[in-house]
């Protein structure tokens, strides 16, 4: 299960939503016509509301679409549960394929896609490009997560800051992470918190696939969308045709420390071999520099203060062993480039942009609740758990990526939802896999052990990818782009690699001058 921020692994971003009146009128379900982000008056579970059908510009072209809110039981496991919205968008395929719609799932579990439609930044233009071009597969329908959806509810609870004066640690951060989850229940009391499992994410598909009146769908999603796949492809077989998912993340989550630690070593030993690095680096490259600095916090924490900013009073921030733990696999997302540089300034004492960010992520903000609504309740097998938890690699990185989750796991409402989801099991279904092995959110291993199980799948292994979507990952590979493309149609995977080389990025240095005679 991937850290999802590395400074601080629960802390969100709530983005809101608007709400407004509608209309109906019946076809296979109920549909609706309404202005954005509406959802007022009763609704029954598995409802649909469409608004009109509005055009966006894409690179001076319009593409039309068209959104809308699923309307589905907080908790089907509760008869008299409230109804609730999850906000989706569809893409009509400009001309018939006959092939399924493609469902693309977000990641996260947090993380809201539908302002791109109508947002201005780079980010929104690229999606919506990216969308756009799926129309050559057939149509294609981006789903939303229950509890955060821009057209439904976006659960949050404010998290207060965590202290400056003193280093983090597991311990502690567990314990606010179990008085938040009592503080969520308390708060959200007219709420069904139980509901939000990826149980009910996988039948949310499955509802909006039958009131649009699709017979079969494939899937399209990395990181914990490849999570919530793998759980529509094991309870809902029937529905999917094939899927191509990436940055996997297995149904029995929590990632095993020493292949994490594994990816690292593999950006390690291209950024070693960087001749504008070379200046910076000590005796034995990068890794060396991990090791000296673990074993200097060993020693005891050190403390950092920064010059106010705009005239205001200087802070100070206490970094510890476990602050660095947690700090070791930031800055390595996609390319890695940022990563050797955040590493030697801490290594040649430059502590500033990491106390900076330290301070950022220990500040007060509003947690989204889905995040651990869903992981706590995924969990762990206990096989799984030892593994993790007696790994040697434990040492280097900590506890962070698995321990305040097990622990606050009791006091979150979502049930435990066992191993007969965790286990993998064989799975007909056709699947391609792409996987970077400088992946040290959700390493690669993650695709190299789910592959067995699925005898209709492909994995491709991206050296030198990160933590990303697979045409990012394959942006130096236009014809297994367009395969992938061709698999989504027809299923056909035959002309697919099993790995792909990317070019080393261009490391970013770090900005002070390399010290003299490090050698």
């Amino acid at each position: 299960m991937r850290l999802r921020d590395p400074s601080h692994p629960y802390m969100q971003t709530r983005s809101g939503g608007l709400a407004a009146s509608a209309c109906a009128y019946m076809l296979t379900a109920l549909i609706c016509f309404a202005p954005l982000f509406a959802a007022a008056g009763p609704h029954r579970a598995g409802e649909i509301m469409l608004d009109p059908e509005a055009v966006a510009t894409v690179e001076g072209h319009q593409l039309r679409y068209q959104l809308g809110t699923l309307f589905v039981p907080e908790n089907r496991e509760n008869p008299g549960s409230r109804i609730i919205g999850v906000g989706f968008a569809r893409i009509k395929a400009p001309k018939p394929t006959g092939a399924p719609p493609v469902f693309w799932l977000p990641g996260g579990p947090g993380l809201s896609v539908l302002g791109a439609f109508t947002g201005e930044d780079a980010a929104s233009r690229s999606r919506l490009k990216s969308w756009a071009s799926y129309g050559a597969v057939g149509d294609l329908v981006v789903v939303e997560q229950r509890g955060y959806s821009i057209r439904g509810d976006m659960l949050s609870i404010e998290a207060p800051a965590s202290p400056l004066d003193r280093p983090s640690s597991v311990k502690a951060d567990s314990a606010a992470m179990i008085a938040l989850a009592r503080a969520a229940v308390a708060t959200h009391r007219d709420k069904d918190l139980s509901g939000y499992t990826i149980v009910q994410l996988a039948a949310d598909v499955d509802d909006l696939r039958q009131a649009l009146g699709y017979e079969k769908i494939s899937l399209f999603g990395g990181s914990f969308a490849s999570q919530w796949s793998l759980a529509i492809i094991r309870l809902h077989p029937d529905i999917v045709a094939r899927a191509v998912l990436s940055s996997v993340e297995p149904l029995d989550g929590f990632d095993i420390p020493s292949q994490v630690y594994a990816a690292i070593q593999r950006l390690a030993f291209d950024a070693d071999r960087d001749r504008r690095l070379a200046a910076y680096l000590p005796p034995g490259g990068l890794m060396a520099a991990v090791r000296e600095v673990h074993e200097r916090f060993a020693k005891g924490p050190i403390r950092v203060t920064l010059a106010g900013e705009a005239g205001g009073e200087p802070r100070t921030v206490s970094l510890g062993a476990e602050d660095f733990q947690l700090a070791l696999t930031s800055h390595t997302d996609n390319d890695g480039a940022e990563w050797p540089a955040f590493l030697l300034s801490i290594y040649h004492r430059h502590y500033d942009a990491w106390a900076r960010e330290t301070i950022q992520a220990r500040a007060a903000g509003d947690m989204a609740l889905i995040r651990p609504l869903i992981d706590t309740s995924s969990g762990i097998s206990d096989a799984r758990r030892h593994r993790v938890q007696t790994d040697p690699a434990v040492d280097w990185l900590g506890t962070w990526r698995f321990a305040i989750d097990i622990a606050s796991a009791p006091a979150w409402p979502t049930p435990d939802l066992g191993d007969a989801l965790r286990t993998p099991e064989e799975s007909p279904t056709p699947v391609v896999f792409v996987h970077g092995d400088w992946d040290t959110s959700t390493p690669v291993e993650n695709t190299t052990g789910l592959l067995p199980y699925f005898r209709n799948g492909h994995a491709i292994v991206v050296h030198r990818g990160g933590h990303d979507g697979p045409f990012y990952q394959l942006r130096e590979q236009p014809a297994v782009k367009a395969a992938l493309y061709d698999f989504l149609r027809t299923g056909d995977a035959k002309g697919l690699p099993v790995s792909v080389t990317l070019s080393p990025p261009e490391f970013s240095l770090p900005d002070f001058p390399a010290p003299e005679q490090l050698h």
